[in-house]
């Protein structure tokens, strides 16, 4: 039985420390380019973007503790005035704002299906599909908190803001992750 458990680990068995910065590095860039990738919601202060797809995969490809720094590095390189937050945004406003619980969502979501695919969750289609449903779900649900609480709105307001407007979106990218990890793992275990 193969020690093997997430597809950095099955295509770079031995990693070092240059080598893991260089796949969070890359796993940064990644994501400030999926964040680019963002369509406004009138009346609402969340933008449609393609960074949960990227959280999803970084997640579940690196593995918990690597997809976790892959995200930390994200939001800290953004604190610090790079423009890698959705519509080039940066600073710790964004973090503070309407969107943080979104961010702070997606730290926590990298770190459960990097977990999940530790335990193999990313290798069939029954099991991954459930794990990107749950690591979006996590998402979801710090991002309505936290919109709730900044904004003082009702409930409703925040369903239909920040929840109503993005669940095709989401189901396509729950759709992708899910299909395409068990498709590489596949090739990988060739």
């Amino acid at each position: 039985m193969s020690t093997t458990t997430t597809l950095r680990s099955a295509v770079f068995p031995r990693s070092s420390a240059l080598h893991n910065a260089l796949l969070i590095g890359g796993g940064t860039l990644f994501l400030a380019a999926l964040a680019q990738v963002a369509f406004p919601i009138p009346g609402s202060p969340v933008p449609v973007t393609g960074q949960t797809l990227g959280v999803l995969l970084i997640g579940s490809s690196y593995g918990a503790m690597l997809g976790l720094s892959t995200m930390l590095t994200y939001l800290l390189v953004g604190i610090a005035g790079a423009p890698v937050f959705a519509n080039g945004g940066h600073g710790i406003a964004r973090l503070s704002g309407a969107t943080g619980g979104y961010l702070v969502g997606m730290v926590v979501a990298s770190l459960l299906v990097g977990a999940l695919a530790g335990r193999k969750w990313d290798q069939r289609l029954r099991t991954a599909l459930p794990a990107m449903l749950l690591g979006d779900a996590l998402i979801f649900s710090f991002g309505l908190y936290w919109l709730h609480s900044f904004t003082g709105k009702s409930w409703g307001w925040t369903i239909s803001a920040g929840f109503t407007p993005f669940i095709f979106g989401e189901v396509l990218k729950i759709a992708i992750a899910g299909t395409s990890l068990p498709i590489v793992w596949r090739f990988v275990q060739k």
